[in-house]
């Protein structure tokens, strides 16, 4: 299965509660913080809700 290399670019201040809630659940603290994923449904969805704040790329 691929993996998705998540990394944040943009900072959460001013974005709405659930927005900074899923870079929390993402792993992503501050720029520049980089997370690895499965590629699943459900971190798909996590990435499309914060799209302007993260860059996303395939690894494997």
């Amino acid at each position: 299965m691929a993996r998705l290399k998540v990394s944040q670019v943009k900072s959460g201040i001013g974005t709405k509660q659930n927005q900074r809630d899923t870079l929390r659940t993402l792993g992503l603290k501050r720029i520049g913080d980089v997370a690895a994923h499965e590629d699943r449904p459900e971190i798909r969805g996590m990435i499309s809700t914060v799209s302007h704040l993260v860059a996303v790329e395939e690894v494997e």
